[in-house]
């Protein structure tokens, strides 16, 4: 059994019968009272982010996982399928267990988070970043150049992502997993 004082970023807890991903955390000693920790907590199961704090030393049920590597295969209208890169078996996730799905495109490799015990199936953790092609831009404003300024842009996948006004269809671009946003342009 962990304490709070072991809660890190990726930490799966159960919590209120439920389990939760610490998404987001902080240790806080005030200058005066006893130290706790608060954090951020996404359900594994729903998707809801809760807020809590732990008081110092408060005891927390850690959940034993595994992480594998599965391919990206396609979806339909209640969620994914991967297979496991290592015994081709295939595995189902709902829409709710992926951030930022929109990103995704077949043959991409994602990790997923298995609970030890009986391997099912927690969330699922796209790479840092991913490369698409831009399959339409706005066109941009002349003489808007003073600041950094922005389009929107219709990427492979579908998803609209903010880029500078040099981008055009066809373009590829690096793209955050983490909030979708622009990185840069990657040369052929």
């Amino acid at each position: 059994m962990a304490t709070s004082n072991d809660i890190k970023k990726g930490l799966c807890i159960e919590y209120s019968n439920d389990i939760f991903k610490v998404i987001e955390f902080m240790h806080v000693k005030p200058g005066k009272g006893p130290a706790f920790v608060r954090t951020k907590l996404k359900s594994v199961t729903n998707g809801k982010v809760i807020d809590n704090t732990f008081s110092a030393g408060h005891k927390i049920d850690e959940v034993k996982v595994i992480t594998r590597k599965f391919q990206y295969l396609y979806d339909d209208e209640n969620g994914f399928h991967f297979m496991n890169n290592e015994d081709f078996s295939q595995l189902y996730l709902g829409k709710e267990m992926i951030e930022n799905s929109n990103l995704m495109k077949a043959g991409e490799e994602v990790t997923i988070i298995l609970k030890e015990a009986d391997e099912t199936p927690l969330s699922a953790e796209l790479p840092q970043s991913v490369y698409l092609e831009v399959v339409e831009a706005d066109p941009g404003v002349k003489g808007n150049t003073a600041t950094n300024a922005l389009k929107n842009a219709i990427v492979e996948t579908g998803a609209r992502v903010m880029v500078p006004l040099f981008i055009e269809a066809g373009d590829k671009i690096k793209v955050s997993t983490e909030d979708g946003s622009y990185l840069e342009r990657v040369k052929e």
